[in-house]
């Protein structure tokens, strides 16, 4: 069963260099002037899932990501690592979205993109890591979808099977494709780009969608980026750590008696 499956990735801030992101009090908005940006590292592990699904079945790997143009960048690294094309969403009517504009827009541009098996994501990114992104994209294709999977296997008949990660096991749960599924890094190893996949890169077609095209694919241009986004940064505010040092001495159970009646005073447990 050849299979045409869709990885959307984000380009994020790199977390070794988070120290350097800024806020903006007025605007709510974060301030990333300087700091490198890279591919969600989850959102590796999903396109890597999807390589090792072609190479299983065949088919066909679309990337695509929502942003400005320099997240460009994201795709031309996933079609390093084997992805077949690439779409970059991108229209300053995009801007300013949160989790739900934004699934609404990558929903409508994968709704351009034809017939589809799968969608493969990273099931949160570092930069937000709210996970809603997945779930949403689902609804609004109104598909089933699964979180939090750490093994999938896809099943003659059109359907597959999903280890999902859960408090002290996991769940073995089936889906009907086509379907979402937001994958953990457990997942996978992901392979790096080769100078042979840099260099075939070069030739893959990078397709640009813009708000018209969304609106052709039933989406609001009302309802996307910041107009369409439900959520706002109400108030940008930095947390105070104050800390009290305390050095109990004596025996050790003394010391045991001591500190649980400390704990206890300060309602701690």
């Amino acid at each position: 069963m050849a299979l045409h499956i869709i990885v959307p990735v984000k380009q994020v801030p790199d977390p070794e260099h988070f120290e350097k992101i800024t806020l903006n009090r007025e605007t709510g908005s974060i301030n990333r002037a300087g700091v490198p940006s890279i591919t969600n590292p989850l959102d590796r592990h999903a396109l890597e899932e999807a390589l090792r699904q072609k190479e299983t079945a065949g088919g066909k790997i679309t990337a695509l990501t929502m942003g400005p143009p320099q997240a460009r960048k994201v795709i031309e690294d996933a079609l390093a690592m084997g992805a077949d094309e690439g779409a970059l969403l991108c229209d300053p009517l995009f801007a300013g979205a949160d989790t739900l504009a934004t699934a609404r827009t990558l929903s409508a541009g994968i709704r351009s993109m034809g017939a589809y098996d799968l969608i493969l994501c990273g099931n949160d990114t570092v930069d937000g890591a709210t996970g809603q992104v997945p779930a949403q994209i689902a609804t609004f294709l109104n598909i089933p979808h699964v979180t939090y999977v750490r093994k999938l296997d896809i099943l003659d008949g059109g359907k597959a099977v999903a280890e999902r990660k859960v408090e002290g096991g996991y769940l073995k749960v089936e889906v009907v494709l086509p379907a979402v599924v937001s994958v953990l890094k457990e997942i996978n190893d992901y392979r790096l780009p080769t100078v042979m996949g840099i260099m075939e890169a070069a030739g893959k077609q990078i397709r640009e969608i813009t708000a018209s095209v969304c609106r052709e694919f039933g989406a609001d241009e009302e309802k996307l980026g910041s107009k369409g986004s439900p959520t706002r940064v109400a108030d940008v505010f930095e947390s105070g750590l104050k800390r009290k040092v305390a050095i109990i001495t004596g025996e050790p159970e003394e010391i045991a008696r001591a500190l649980v009646k400390k704990l206890r005073k300060l309602e701690a447990i």
